[in-house]
């Protein structure tokens, strides 16, 4: 178990500035994984396997894309307990972002709004950082977040998923198409039906190639917003299905703002994540599980801050849960506290 009770880091951290906290941290990781002083903050994994898509999961906890964009700390997130782990998001080429300040911490709500928008240091740098990872010899699952840059006009999106499907397809357990930040303009119009259905059904094309080149099928999820009405995720649950998509993430971080209402930064642009986001994730969860019958994979994400909130995706539908914010909040003993509420 971690050496170091979570609180006072978490104190000398929220001090900081929330981007320069979340650099330091992720420095620190990259640096000392795989090193004897990943003990200070490693866990056994909780053994609770469960096969989904084809994937045999160790566990059914998961780290969620955002944390680590470039694939830096895979080795020092697998450390925590985690059944699996998903970095990015990669865009082709490397880009900055948004402007600073971009990062704002909502402490009294257990919540974060971030308009990062896809800062990463591109696909190459990515897979040669993934490349280097131990995290998948060790028995761990590793999923790939994909997106396109923010200089590409929306109408050639798609050749930038298919550059990044190329590059990851390799080195992933399963790829996951990202159409649902808030913070790359017009992104969220990929979710519309004929746009969705354009980009999966070229998706799906070059993976059979892909296939045939590699000798292996690796799963395709897409991860979603919960700003969706009940007919927009019907229509989504219809496309994934008609485009042999494997899974869907359910949800990334909201553009809705009612659950902060008053609280310093809570009208920051950007995506609300953490606990305010809980109900409306689980929301879109029952609505897919629906749409979707009992079978099709589904990943829940979105304020989970407890174990019982962990058990209260799968109430909902999901399969398999990750966690981002809550980790933020409530540290590593997170991990296998949801993986224990989730196991049998």
């Amino acid at each position: 178990m971690s050496l170091i009770p979570y609180a006072l880091p978490r104190s000398i951290l929220f001090s900081l500035d929330p981007e320069l906290a979340h650099e330091l941290t992720m420095g620190a990781l990259a640096r000392f994984q795989n090193t004897p002083l990943a003990c200070a903050w490693g866990a056994k994994r909780v053994e609770d396997p469960v096969e989904l898509a084809g994937i045999t999961f160790p566990n059914r906890i998961g780290m969620a894309a955002g944390l680590d964009k470039n694939g830096r700390c895979i080795d020092g997130l697998g450390a925590l307990g985690f059944g699996f782990v998903e970095v990015g998001t990669v865009t082709p080429k490397a880009q900055p972002g948004n402007p600073k300040p971009r990062m704002f911490r909502l402490p009294e709500a257990n919540a974060l709004i971030n308009r990062l928008g896809f800062n990463n240091d591109g696909l190459d740098a990515f897979v040669a950082n993934v490349r280097k990872a131990r995290f998948r010899e060790q028995g761990g699952i590793l999923g790939l977040n994909i997106g396109k840059n923010a200089t590409t006009p929306i109408d050639n999106a798609v050749d930038d998923y298919l550059a990044c499907l190329n590059g990851v397809y390799p080195w992933a357990d399963y790829v996951t198409v990202n159409i649902s930040s808030p913070n790359t303009k017009n992104l969220r119009e990929l979710q519309s039906d004929e746009a969705l259905d354009r980009l999966l059904g070229a998706l799906q094309a070059r993976r059979v190639t892909l296939q045939a080149e590699h000798h292996r099928q690796v799963p395709i999820f897409v991860k979603i917003a919960p700003d969706l009405s009940e007919a927009q995720v019907s229509v989504i649950a219809a496309t994934l299905q008609n485009n042999g998509i494997d899974g869907v993430i359910a949800t990334n971080t909201t553009i809705g703002r009612d659950a902060v209402k008053g609280l310093q930064h809570a009208e920051e642009t950007g995506g609300l994540s953490g606990a305010p986001v809980f109900e409306a994730s689980n929301m879109v969860i029952r609505q897919l599980r629906a749409a979707l019958g009992p079978r099709f994979p589904i990943i829940g994400v979105g304020g989970v801050m407890s174990g019982a909130d962990a058990r209260a995706k799968l109430d909902a539908g999901a399969d398999l849960v990750q966690i981002y914010t809550g980790l933020i909040y409530k540290g590593p003993a997170l991990v296998t506290e949801c993986a224990k509420a989730l196991k049998g």
